[in-house]
């Protein structure tokens, strides 16, 4: 059994994480960090764990946790750690903080970019974890096999829609249910700040891709759930894109290549990535779908601290999503 830290425990990957954690045979959540809940309960913020714990939120920390998940806003991480240096324990990162290799390496921890389709041995063999990002996670899981192969020989396309909960928890002018509900539009065009991760790991893959990965994120008026739609250039025929994603998925956990069409509620409250291909003259349209807080955050987050210890990876995993 394994102790666990949450730091950052209001948001809405905290919440969650915690869910996942409940029911994770391995661990024991041993606190759950914020300044501005000390004190209340958890269920009090999180209310579908009404029933499920009585932990209460503090603001005191134990470093002699094994693990330590950072639920913080992007930037706060590396704050956090420069103020508390006696963490040197296991470390998960939901941040962008170290995300990329120029930020990888801080206060002598060198973190490991924790996508297991991509890079599971360095996972397994890790002591610091920088968890991919919600839209990283969905893009590249979608062109992961075509940059194995060197296959990615023009400009990748990109449009995909994301819930509100991929703003996070604090208000905002686009996440207001007035401005959400029945709206849609798009936000950082060619600019979002995931497509560093994803043009990181096409090159660690595809040394010398110098096409252009055109991004246009939107929001969507759901809560949760990312549909990504992805095409580019590609001269072989739909069986062999078929051939090359399930054998390149073939071992994956979490990621499935299916012929059914998709839609967002197929992975809702899943750790799951579905992937659909489809192929008209010589572009292949590749569509993924995840649940933005699960495996596009917390969820992979677990998935990385089941390899990393050597737990079965599906372990607190096994969750059940809903088409209806």
């Amino acid at each position: 059994m394994i102790t666990i830290g949450i730091i950052g425990g209001a948001g809405f990957t905290a919440g969650e994480l915690i869910r996942i954690l409940l029911h994770h045979k391995k661990v024991n959540i041993d606190f759950i960090y914020s300044t501005s809940n000390a004190g209340n309960k958890v269920s009090a913020v999180h209310q579908d764990l009404i029933g499920s714990t009585e932990l209460v939120f503090t603001n005191t920390i134990n470093p002699k946790v094994d693990v330590l998940f950072l639920c913080l806003g992007h930037g706060n991480s590396k704050n956090f750690l420069a103020q508390n240096t006696s963490f040197n324990n296991v470390i998960i990162d939901l941040s962008n903080d170290f995300r990329l290799q120029d930020n990888a390496k801080f206060q002598g921890k060198e973190f490991v970019y924790g996508l297991p389709e991509l890079q599971k041995e360095k996972i397994q063999h890790a002591q610091y974890i920088a968890n991919p990002g919600c839209f990283a996670t969905a893009l590249q899981l979608a062109i992961l096999p075509l940059a194995s192969e060197r296959l990615l020989e023009n400009d990748v396309h990109v449009n995909a829609v994301t819930g509100a909960t991929g703003a996070g928890v604090s208000l905002s002018k686009t996440t207001h249910f007035t401005w959400r509900d029945n709206n849609f539009s798009y936000y950082k065009p060619f600019t979002h700040q995931h497509l560093g991760e994803i043009n990181q790991t096409v090159q660690q893959l595809q040394t010398g891709f110098d096409s252009e990965i055109n991004f246009l994120p939107n929001r969507g008026n759901f809560s949760r759930g990312i549909y990504a739609t992805t095409y580019t250039h590609f001269k072989g025929s739909l069986e062999e894109a078929k051939a090359l994603y399930h054998e390149y998925y073939k071992d994956a956990a979490f990621t499935f290549v299916t012929d059914q069409e998709l839609h967002v509620k197929q992975v809702v409250n899943t750790n799951k990535c579905l992937l659909h291909l489809h192929k008209h003259n010589d572009k292949l349209l590749i569509t993924s779908c995840i649940d933005n807080l699960i495996k596009g955050a917390s969820g992979q987050a677990v998935q990385n601290m089941n390899l990393l210890y050597g737990f079965d990876e599906k372990e607190g995993l096994e969750l059940k999503g809903s088409c209806f």
